[in-house]
């Protein structure tokens, strides 16, 4: 579609009325009110990026391990802006994308749950692909990165196939492949970090994410687990 205001908004109505089938994508050049994480908006120029969102269903995941829907998206774009020939690649802890100290993608993934089982996911995607100049000096795109200009078309059947990939892994319970994964390209793993909890400063180390997804943080000698909206950080 030439224009909407959320690609995931939308996408959940279609979820809600139609009863897609699993892999409908919901895509448009011109998203005026992206969605993201911690409730944040997303920025992107008409006709240079990628926003869309995915419609899946992941009816053998159990609710319980509902975080690897954040894991393998992330490592599904992790793994395309790294076959881009973009260097220091991490994964922000949920599931940001940084190419060094610039966000290159924002994810946001979105589920209803009937009974014990997932009866929808929405999977949105913010990816800068060819925007040259944005709003916030810590925004990035492949373009940039690059010195190229990318083909969105082909690219997002390139996209789509690394996203394939890795959520095969998750249909086929290799959680422990796609967790190894995750923790090898978050950032700060066991790196000194400074942490803002409850706009306080705190000094600490990531040492990784629990059961339930939430990150584990060492602080002053114990650990710590941080809910999305708990805790914060920059990527430097």
């Amino acid at each position: 579609m030439p224009e909407c205001h959320s690609t995931n908004t939308l996408a959940l109505q279609l979820c809600q009325n139609s009863g897609p089938v699993e892999g409908t994508l919901v895509i448009t050049p011109n998203q005026t009110a992206g969605r993201g994480q911690r409730g944040n908006g997303w920025e992107a120029e008409p006709g240079k990026n990628f926003t869309f969102s995915l419609i899946l269903k992941p009816t053998t995941l159990a609710v319980k391990d509902q975080f690897y829907l954040n894991i393998f998206t992330s490592l599904a774009l992790h793994d395309y802006v790294t076959a881009k020939a973009c260097t220091a690649v991490r994964v922000k802890w949920p599931n940001d994308i940084y190419v060094g100290s610039k966000k290159v993608c924002g994810i946001l993934v979105e589920s209803q749950i009937s009974g014990n089982k997932f009866s929808h996911v929405v999977v949105g995607i913010g990816l800068n692909v060819n925007q040259q100049k944005f709003g916030t000096d810590t925004a990035t795109s492949l373009s940039v990165l690059t010195g190229l200009q990318f083909d969105l078309q082909t690219e997002l059947e390139t996209l789509l196939k690394f996203l394939e990939a890795r959520y095969l892994q998750l249909r086929e319970g290799k959680m422990t492949l796609l967790m190894e994964d995750y923790l090898n390209v978050l950032y700060g793993l066991n790196t000194p970090l400074s942490f803002d909890v409850d706009g306080m400063p705190v000094e600490g180390m990531i040492a990784g994410v629990d059961e339930s997804g939430r990150l584990r943080v060492l602080m002053e000698g114990k650990e710590r687990v941080f809910g999305v909206k708990e805790v914060g950080y920059k990527v430097v």
